[in-house]
Formats: C-alpha cells, sequence, structure tokens
C-alpha cells in the first residue's frame, strides 16, 4: 500500500469519525451550547474539508471546481471556529474581538467570486482555459493561510500571554491539553506553508500530502480531547457552586480521647487543638486543594511539624495524606449518591474534591470504601 492511499484511507476514515462526533454530541449528548457548538464546527469544517479532498483524489470532483461541483473552501471556517472555540471555552468572549463575522464575509465573498469565475470561463470564454482559475485558486489559498495565521497567533496569545484572562479557567483545567492543540496546529500551518510554497515555484501539488496526513490525526485528537475536558471542566465548575462543607460527612476522623487512656498524648487539650485542626480544613475547603501539604497547614496553625502531625496520627488514625483523602472520599461519595449528579463524570468529581487524578481518585475511594466510584454509583 502506497503512501498516498494510507493518507487517503485516514482522510475518510476520520471523515467518518468526525461525522459520528458531530452525530452524537447532537443528538445524543445532553449537555450542549455554544463552546460545544464551536467545536463541533472545527470538527464538521475539517470533516468537509477532508472529504473534499478524497473526493477528488479519487477522481469523482476536480480542484478546479468544473461546473458540476464547486470547490468550497471548508478550511477556511477551522481556525475561526478555534478561536470562536477557545474564547468560549476560557469564558473571555466578552474581554476579547470575534471574528465569526469577518470570518462568514470572507467565506461568502469566495464563494461569489469562485462561482463569477465559473460563469466566466465556462460559459463566456470559448477556449475554456482554466488558468484564470489556477491562479486565483492560488492567490486565495496565501491569503487564507495570511488569515489563519493571524487568527491562531490571536487565539495563542490567549492562551500563553494574557494570564489575567485565563485565572478563572486555570483552577479547573491546566490547559496543557490546549497547549498542545496549539503546538499541533503551528506544525500543520507549517505543513501548509511549506505545501503553498512547493506549488508556488514548482506548481507541484504532491507536498500536500503531508498536509492532509496532519489534519487527519489533529481531526483524531481534538474530537476526543475537546469534548472530553469540556465536559470535565463544565462538570467541575457545576460541582464547585454545589459544594456545601457543612454537609461533608467527617466519619472517623472525630475520636473520642477518653477510649484510649493509656496513651498520655490523648487528653483534652490535644482533642480540642485536634479539633480546631479539622474544623479549618473543612470549614474553609482546604481539603479540595491537590496542592495541599501538612507544612502549610502546620505554619497556619501555628504548630510544630511535628505536633501536628502526632495530632492526626493519634486523633484520626490516620496520616496527614490519608486524612485529608478521607475528606475528599466523603464528599466525593455525597455527590456519587445524588441523583442530580448522575450525568456528571466521575473523572470531574474526583478532580473537584481536591484529587490530582483519576487513578489516585480511584486508589483512594477503594480504599476508603471498599468499592470503586462507578460501583459505589451504581448502588444509587
Amino acid at each position: 500500500m502506497s503512501i498516498v492511499s494510507i493518507v487517503n484511507f485516514l482522510l475518510i476514515a476520520g471523515v467518518v469519525q468526525g461525522f459520528g462526533f458531530n452525530l452524537v454530541t447532537v443528538f445524543i449528548r445532553k449537555k450542549f451550547n455554544k463552546t460545544i457548538l464551536f467545536l463541533n464546527l472545527i470538527i464538521l469544517f475539517i470533516s468537509l474539508n477532508n472529504l473534499q479532498r478524497w473526493l477528488i483524489e479519487k477522481g469523482l470532483i476536480s480542484d478546479l471546481f468544473v461546473i458540476q461541483q464547486l470547490l468550497v473552501p471548508w478550511y477556511l471556517l477551522i481556525i475561526p471556529m478555534f478561536y470562536a472555540f477557545t474564547t468560549h471555552f476560557l469564558k473571555v468572549e466578552n474581554k476579547v474581538r470575534g471574528f465569526i463575522k469577518l470570518s462568514l464575509i470572507i467565506f461568502v465573498a469566495e464563494l461569489i467570486i469562485r462561482l463569477s469565475l465559473i460563469a466566466i470561463v465556462y460559459h463566456s470564454v470559448p477556449e475554456r482555459n482554466p488558468q484564470i482559475i489556477k491562479t486565483y485558486t492560488l492567490i486565495e489559498d496565501v491569503f487564507n493561510l495570511m488569515y489563519m495565521i493571524f487568527l491562531f497567533v490571536n487565539a495563542c496569545v490567549i492562551i500563553f500571554r494574557r494570564h489575567h484572562l485565563t485565572e478563572y479557567i486555570l483552577s479547573f483545567d491546566d490547559l496543557t491539553w490546549m497547549k498542545w492543540f496549539i503546538r499541533l496546529g503551528t506544525i500543520v500551518l507549517g505543513l501548509w506553508a511549506l505545501a503553498l510554497t512547493v506549488r508556488i515555484f514548482s506548481g507541484n501539488d504532491d507536498a500536500y500530502i503531508f498536509l492532509r496526513f496532519g489534519t487527519s490525526i489533529l481531526l483524531y485528537w481534538l474530537g476526543y480531547q475537546g469534548f472530553y475536558r469540556y465536559s470535565v471542566v463544565q462538570d467541575r465548575i457545576s460541582l464547585r457552586n454545589s459544594i456545601e462543607t457543612d454537609q461533608v460527612l467527617i466519619g472517623s476522623s472525630k475520636i473520642a480521647y477518653d477510649a484510649k487512656k493509656e496513651d498520655d498524648f490523648l487528653n483534652e487539650k490535644h482533642l480540642k487543638d485536634f479539633e480546631k485542626i479539622r474544623s479549618y480544613i473543612v470549614d474553609n475547603k482546604f481539603y479540595l486543594d491537590p496542592l495541599l501539604s501538612m507544612e502549610s497547614i502546620a505554619t497556619d496553625m501555628r504548630m510544630s511539624k511535628s505536633y501536628f502531625s502526632k495530632l492526626i496520627n493519634s486523633y484520626s488514625n490516620f496520616n496527614f495524606s490519608d486524612f485529608i483523602n478521607s475528606l475528599r472520599v466523603e464528599q466525593a461519595k455525597k455527590f456519587l449518591s445524588n441523583n442530580e449528579f448522575s450525568e456528571y463524570t466521575i473523572v470531574a468529581i474526583g478532580l473537584e474534591c481536591g484529587f490530582n487524578s483519576k487513578s489516585t481518585f480511584y486508589s483512594a475511594f477503594k480504599k476508603f470504601t471498599s468499592k470503586t466510584p462507578s460501583a459505589f454509583r451504581e448502588q444509587y
């Protein structure tokens, strides 16, 4: 199988996946708003562009947009939709300029120009020389590339430079996935620029095969990461607004000191100090912080690290890490047992309850309940 055949297979496979993604998110998923709309439009326009390219490679249509088939510049709308998705995902759409209207105007203008050229070449020119179409297509490609780079740089600036705009969303998502998308997008734009350069100086379109391969990979990656990450972030925002610390079940963290009178450390004063620590952590929701450390709490309470540690170990029967994780698990149990949160992802619940990854959440939850979060949720 040749490289061209492999790329063509990836093109059509990506198209099928892209259309499948659109159908699932539109007709099956309950959560659908502007952010998901723009993500779906990104996937849709990449899919349409790749489908069009696949049809051209199979000889079913012409890249000179003959009278039977108009070649549509779907790729022109991909970056504008990504820019719109980025601003809505970061919740800064009201703080930066949008380019949707401008992009749609350019898109419609290019379609009108193409239709006009079709009319001129195939109806008004006796020789039907398509050279004018080729020249226009090349000029349009250069213009569109420059416009895409302009929008892409604007999105990069928001993510990498304007930290004051991303402060809110960074408390829910570190944006690592989006930064990787920026890097992959930079590579794809570079491949586009390379292919266009080769085409200008040699008239050869072979270099576009690498661009098609890059867009296929990007389509696979973006479909999963974009929707998954957005779902987690949205769930976390809703969960955080629902957390009420006074309803967190502390369980076995409160132990009567007189049950162990043989230990000289267990006395009324030390019990009160432990209760102060517990209340300070719970009332201020510190257990929800994945970066919480014993040193920071001990410093806040003006206690030595050794004394603080002994209080936790003696009155909770846990070390500090397990004590904090027990509070996180109790909060997670509250969400998992409530039908109101049945549509929320387990990953979002674990992250919002203070765990820094899915694996640590599952491990801690099973340790304290002897069940996985999924099995626990099924009970309710």
